[in-house]
C-alpha cells in the first residue's frame, strides 16, 4: 500500500511542527519528508530520523502510520526477543561460512539512518565493534568495518 503524506496529512499540522528539532539528533519534519519532496515516486514518503520522531512529530506520523499498517490509534506494539521461539527451515549441515549484519533499527539515544549524525554512525560503530569481541564462541568471528577493508577480504 502506497501512503501519500497529502492524504494523511494537512497544512495545519505541517506548520505548527514546521520549526521543531528532535533532542537525539536535530531531525525536522522538513527531512523527514524531503524524500516525497523530492521525488514523486516514494512508497510512504516519510521516515523516522530518530526514535524521538515518532513522539515529536505523532500529530503528521501517527495517521501515516495507522494507514500504512491499517491500524487503529490504540493499537500498540508489541515484542518479544525470546530466541527459542523462532522457527525456520536452516539446515543445520550447511555450515555458515560468513554472515552481515544490516542494523535497521536503533539503539537508544542515537538516530536512525536518515537522522544519525556522522558522530553517532562512529560511536555506534565502535560499539558494535567493542560488543562484537565479547560474543560467545558459537557467534565468534572477526568484526571487518566497511571502509578500510581489504578488498582482498572485501570479496570473500
Amino acid at each position: 500500500a502506497v501512503v501519500s503524506t497529502q492524504s494523511t496529512g494537512t497544512k495545519e499540522r505541517y506548520e505548527k511542527l514546521a520549526r521543531h528539532t528532535t533532542a537525539t539528533s536535530g531531525f525536522t519534519l522538513y527531512k523527514a519528508i524531503a524524500c516525497a519532496v523530492e521525488f514523486d515516486n516514494q512508497h510512504c514518503g516519510i521516515y523516522a530520523g530518530d526514535k524521538d520522531s515518532y513522539s515529536d512529530f505523532a500529530d503528521v506520523f501517527d495517521p501515516i502510520i495507522q494507514e500504512y499498517h491499517g491500524i487503529k490509534a490504540d493499537a500498540r506494539h508489541t515484542s518479544d526477543m525470546d530466541s527459542t521461539k523462532l522457527v525456520g527451515n536452516v539446515n543445520p549441515d550447511a555450515p555458515v561460512k560468513s554472515t552481515r549484519i544490516r542494523v535497521g533499527r536503533s539503539i537508544n539515544g542515537y538516530g536512525l539512518s536518515p537522522g544519525i549524525t556522522k558522530e553517532q554512525r562512529l560511536a555506534v560503530e565502535q560499539l558494535f565493534a567493542s560488543a562484537s569481541k565479547k560474543f560467545p564462541e558459537n557467534l565468534a568471528g572477526e568484526y571487518y568495518p566497511l571502509t578500510g577493508m581489504d578488498e582482498k577480504v572485501r570479496q570473500q
